[in-house]
């Protein structure tokens, strides 16, 4: 496969404004996560300073300039996860001290953060595209890596993720939570996925979970019926597809999700039904195809 992405997780320790705020003006030793709630170390505060193994740091190099940007301490370097370029900002954003981070472009987070964090939010989406042991996975949009990661934690055999945007791959190399993306199961290519689809044979994948950034004129083409020809042509006959949309205008303008849902049955798929609980749809492709 063509755009290969070598994921080279980045080692470290990382900080929110809870752990430090935690943190400072202890003067005493304790166990704390350094890694956003993955596993703890000991660490040791002295005065303005912070003890961690052999690594002495100053509180002020560790504080994010606001409450949910993350610091990464790597080697002798800290730094917010954080980017600005021309096509936007974007910065690994914390929901708490010891939980998954999102990642947030221009101002929109890419998982849901209210009432679930955003591991569960991924596995939400894995077990609503009924992803078992032994499945080759379709993840349409890497970002953080999350539904894939969930994909082979529900035993998936193969994951194919496709990301467009080197920033977002930035930032997940950079996310302790991503580091499982280097995992040899998992496939991940830095290019358009409405490009890469074209390349996959005739009903390749079991599962396929789509989701895409919200609708809007710029990823329409990852909403269009086009695409979903394409995402029926790859999946195999009984196979199922997960499509997350979030409840865009549901209330006020339900036609979105109406359209989408007539899309996907003129694609091929069957049994499309909306999950309120995942808020994404639900579709089959037929065991038996013409």
């Amino acid at each position: 496969m063509s755009n290969v992405y070598a994921f080279k997780p980045v080692n470290g320790y990382w900080f929110t404004s809870w752990l430090v705020n935690a943190l400072r003006n202890r003067n005493s030793c304790l166990e704390v996560s350094l890694d956003l709630g993955l596993t703890r170390e000991k660490v040791c505060v002295s005065g303005k300073k912070l003890l961690i193994r052999d690594i002495e740091v100053d509180f002020d190099a560790i504080t994010p300039s606001e409450e949910d940007r993350v610091v990464l301490l790597e080697n002798d370097r800290a730094y917010e996860i954080a980017v600005s370029t021309m096509k936007g900002y974007y910065k690994l954003k914390a929901i708490g001290m010891d939980l998954p981070p999102t990642l947030e472009i221009n101002g929109i987070h890419m998982h849901r953060i209210v009432g679930l964090n955003p591991w569960e939010d991924a596995l939400l989406k894995a077990s609503k595209a009924r992803v078992r042991r032994g499945n080759v996975v379709l993840d349409t949009c890497t970002g953080l890596g999350y539904t894939a990661l969930a994909s082979i934690e529900r035993g998936a055999s193969k994951v194919v993720s496709a990301e467009i945007d080197p920033n977002v791959l930035w930032i997940a190399e950079r996310n302790p939570w991503s580091r499982g993306l280097g995992d040899k199961r998992i496939t991940i290519a830095n290019i358009d996925i409405v490009n890469l689809i074209r390349y996959f044979e005739d009903s390749f994948f079991d599962k396929i979970i789509h989701d895409p950034p919200r609708f809007s004129a710029s990823t329409g083409d990852l909403y269009g019926l086009d695409f979903y020809k394409e995402l029926y042509r790859v999946i195999k006959p009984g196979g199922i597809l997960y499509h997350y949309t979030g409840l865009p205008g549901f209330k006020t303008n339900y036609s979105i999700l109406k359209g989408i849902k007539n899309r996907l049955e003129k694609a091929g798929f069957i049994r499309v039904y909306f999950d309120q609980e995942s808020q994404g749809f639900i579709a089959w492709k037929p065991l038996i195809t013409s």
